[in-house]
């Protein structure tokens, strides 16, 4: 098989749709076999709607109509050891892994006074712990490899700026691309890139009407906050395929001496 990813495995969590599948079915696209892993099932807080064992077979699906194997396992990144036993099955079944993407996140949007200590807990829960769950079980699959490998995990526009709004979110989205940094520098002895993506708004699920509705009521309470993520291109959401894309890039030996990057991909919201 050839492409750019050929031969390799990728894992990537919150894979049952949105940003995830896109991922899943890029890296197919170009050689990779897929691990995919996602909760399936309803979300703390949120305002749109969960995921489904029915996108996650759809994810599947796709990835297989695009070349690709694929393992596909129901768990919570919250849960450390359901999180390693999915990782060392799909590694058991396809022989290997070369590629992480940390994707899985949630997004609730409230003013700060309205935001409660369970919530807070719950995002922190899945996009911080989440995301250190996932390199603390895969990474040593990666590093027995001896190939060295790529880790990409998905912070934010909120990671690098912030988001009115969303304090508990873009906390998590700050130690995100902290994190990313930390494990790059660990990690770079045994020649595993990390680097954190940074998306503004995308055209996904997460960023449904609902979600948006939602963000308005928020910003009602300090309008003057809400023209900040602006882009200064045209669009004002990515599609998730134009995030893949740079995801690819990342997996891919095209970036074999970029490690501890933040990649903005967010028509220039961070810079508004």
């Amino acid at each position: 098989m050839t492409g750019r990813v050929a031969g390799k495995v990728a894992l990537i969590t919150g894979a049952a749709r949105g940003q995830g599948r896109a991922h899943a079915v890029r890296l197919a696209g170009e050689g990779a076999d897929i691990i995919a892993i996602d909760l399936a099932g309803p979300l703390p807080g949120v305002l749109y709607d969960s995921a489904t064992p029915a996108d996650l077979d759809e994810t599947a699906r796709l990835v297989k109509e695009a070349g690709g194997r694929i393992v596909t396992t129901v768990a919570d990144v919250r849960d450390i050891d359901a999180l390693r036993a999915a990782t060392d099955a799909g590694v058991a079944e396809l022989g290997r892994l070369d590629i992480v993407i940390a994707n899985a996140g949630i997004c609730i949007p409230h003013a700060w006074d309205d935001i409660s200590p369970q919530e807070f807990r719950d995002v922190i829960d899945i996009n911080v712990v989440g995301v250190w769950n996932t390199v603390t079980v895969t990474a040593p699959h990666v590093i027995a490899g001896g190939r060295g490998g790529s880790i990409v995990l998905t912070s934010s526009y909120a990671g690098v700026k912030m988001q009115p709004f969303m304090v508990h979110y873009t906390a998590s989205k700050h130690a995100v691309t902290g994190m990313a940094r930390a494990f790059a520098a660990e990690l770079g002895r045994h020649d595993i890139r990390v680097n954190s993506i940074h998306p503004g708004a995308v055209d996904t699920p997460m960023g449904s009407g609902a979600m948006q509705e939602g963000l308005a009521t928020a910003g009602e309470t300090n309008p003057a906050l809400n023209n900040m993520g602006t882009p200064f291109l045209p669009r004002f959401a990515a599609s998730a395929e134009e995030i893949a894309d740079a995801v690819l890039f990342l997996a891919s030996e095209e970036s074999k001496f970029i490690t501890a990057v933040p990649l903005s991909i967010d028509g220039g919201a961070a810079r508004y």
